[in-house]
């Protein structure tokens, strides 16, 4: 599956779709932190989504109430294993060395990182 491309607008709203389940257009404007852009302007990136099946909408009276058509896992998967194809050459060891050694990570969190892999690992098997 061709990973999905949002841009910077879009991957906003999105953001707010997924962590406030559906929402009025009011709604969407209220969760921006300032300076919230114009109503026009999240109009216009709505419809663009639209348009794209990134989102829906059902209609209530004259007001519509957005939701998202893809999740964040979803999209968040399709990102990283594009980055992981276009930098790392496809190898995840290769973005997983590249990425504890380049995060700063903390002992604490490089171990929380090998008990999640060590339990990966088991659920293999």
């Amino acid at each position: 599956m061709k990973p999905i491309k949002l841009t910077e607008a879009e991957q906003d709203l999105m953001e707010i779709l997924w962590k406030n389940g559906p929402s009025f257009m009011k709604d969407i404007l209220e969760r921006y932190p300032e300076p919230q852009p114009a109503a026009t302007t999240v109009a216009t990136v709505l419809k663009r989504m639209q348009s794209k099946k990134l989102i829906g909408y059902k209609t209530f009276g004259n007001s519509r109430r957005y939701h998202p058509l893809i999740g964040k896992d979803e999209y968040f998967r399709g990102t990283v294993g594009e980055m992981v194809r276009r930098f790392f050459g496809n190898s995840a060891p290769q973005f997983a060395s590249f990425f504890t050694a380049n995060s700063k990570m903390s002992k604490e969190e490089l171990e929380e990182l090998r008990r999640v892999i060590d339990e990966q690992l088991k659920n293999r098997d």
